[in-house]
């Protein structure tokens, strides 16, 4: 018997012809062909359960047999915004492994200290939608546009800005100070909440600055922190995402 394939397919309710990468990935390397199973998600909740109706060396047209609507698998929205690392290698490796943990968002932060200032969405896109499909997850984590570390404080708290699709209470900023002005550092896993939305800051790899942090404790967030370990910017990264999942 053979696997079921599982393909991504935004509009999949609407199109009926897979993607130009998906199709040559089915028809190419797969070697899919007409009557075969493929199983259509659309990263917004739902899989289909379809068949190939014709195939050629550069098309795979499908047709849909049973739609098949999702529930999500935690009730809040998990956010991650991170400064990506100097080598993109290891921030690439961070979102697969956080899509396959399991998140809703993720943000990249353009800091004070941070060794890499531009970053190509596309690409990182590209490696979300490969691990929703391994990891067989019904929705695919939205990926926004780096920004400046100011802008991101400000737009996260103004519920009519149109950058994000949610605006939690719950917002956590991680970083390795013990300076007397700022506010209690707790361990995040004590302060995250089953069932609530929850956002978490993780600088670059020489931490966010001491202004940065301070204002993003006037704008409402909680000073946390890991662990006793110091860990690497993607190591973080990855602990608050796996920390958000299982309290979820």
């Amino acid at each position: 018997m053979k696997e079921v394939r599982y393909f991504y397919v935004p509009n999949a309710a609407t199109e009926h012809e897979l993607p130009e990468e998906e199709a040559q990935h089915a028809v190419r390397v797969l070697r899919m062909e007409t009557g075969d199973e493929m199983m259509l998600m659309d990263g917004c909740g739902t899989f289909y359960r379809a068949h190939v109706s014709e195939s050629s060396k550069k098309r795979c047209l499908y047709t849909i047999d049973e739609t098949l609507p999702q529930m999500r698998q935690w009730p809040g929205h998990l956010h991650l915004a991170m400064a990506p690392t100097k080598n993109m290698d290891r921030t690439e490796w961070t979102c697969e492994k956080a899509t396959e943990i399991g998140f809703d968002e993720l943000t990249f932060l353009r800091c004070k200290f941070s060794e890499r200032t531009v970053i190509k969405t596309e690409r990182v896109d590209k490696i979300l939608i490969s691990a929703t499909k391994q990891s067989r997850k019904a929705w695919k984590p939205i990926l926004n546009e780096m920004i400046d570390f100011k802008r991101f404080i400000e737009e996260i708290n103004n519920p009519d800005s149109k950058l994000f699709t949610h605006h939690p209470k719950n917002k956590f900023i991680c970083h390795c100070y013990d300076e007397p002005d700022l506010g209690s550092k707790l361990l995040l896993k004590d302060c995250l909440k089953a069932g609530e939305d929850a956002l978490v800051l993780v600088g670059p790899e020489g931490d966010f600055s001491i202004d940065e942090v301070r204002m993003a404790e006037a704008a409402g967030f909680q000073s946390v922190s890991l662990g006793n370990s110091r860990l690497r910017t993607e190591t973080a990264a990855l602990v608050a995402v796996h920390l958000m999942n299982l309290e979820n």
